[in-house]
């Protein structure tokens, strides 16, 4: 019998191993089958909440941030690309590509969790900015994005421009950075069970093998 399983996706549109976390994930439920009823929800994290609208280049930023030399930012994205190719993934930064605020695109996220649609939502905003690079803080982009994600772009637009879901997305934040979650992707299965970082799909498979043999135990009395 399947066990069932919330599985609260922690990450950010601009996070590329959140990508491969996705991925990885995604991979080892379809191995596990039927051992597993997942219910997969997108929670917001913003790397980079105070980056302005236009935002910045990506080799500057990472200089800034982590101190990389343009080489050592060239070689972790060529290895971040080929880690998202295993995924079945295209990532196609490079180094005028440029970081950009992505509190709009979760609250888009947000609203896709209540009317459905969500994951559809979340795969296709990456592939705007990973694979297209376009700007998931502009809203035309992410009206495009909804609709391709199978979504009514007008109810977009108007969510968009409205400014709907902004207490409900910085209350999602503020309790996930109260619960220890300070770096991206995380997974929380059944608010209980963490599992951290962009890890394989291997990995994850074992995970929710043994999680779902814990919950199968008959319970202490």
């Amino acid at each position: 019998m399947a066990k069932p399983m919330k599985i609260d996706f922690i990450s950010d549109v601009s996070c590329p191993w959140c990508v491969v976390g996705l991925g990885g994930l995604e991979e080892a439920l379809s191995k596990v089958g039927n051992l597993v009823e997942a219910d997969i929800h997108f929670q917001p994290f913003e790397l980079n909440p105070n980056m302005p609208p236009e935002g910045q280049n990506i080799v500057e930023h990472v200089g800034e941030k982590y101190g990389a030399t343009p080489e050592q930012s060239a070689a972790n994205r060529t290895a971040i690309h080929a880690r998202a190719a295993e995924v079945g993934f295209a990532m196609k930064t490079h180094d005028q590509s440029r970081i950009y605020n992505t509190f709009d695109a979760h609250r888009l996220l947000h609203w896709a969790g209540i009317v459905g649609g969500q994951a559809k939502l979340k795969r296709a905003l990456f592939d705007t900015y990973f694979t297209q690079g376009r700007s998931p803080a502009d809203h035309e982009v992410l009206v495009d994005t909804a609709i391709a994600a199978g979504l009514d772009g007008e109810a977009a637009r108007e969510v968009l421009a409205s400014g709907r879901y902004a207490d409900e997305v910085r209350q999602a934040e503020r309790r996930w950075h109260s619960a220890g979650i300070n770096s991206v992707p995380a997974v929380v299965i059944n608010d209980r069970y963490l599992i951290s970082g962009g890890q394989p799909a291997a990995a994850f498979e074992q995970a929710l093998r043994t999680i779902a043999a814990e919950l199968a135990e008959p319970a202490a009395t």
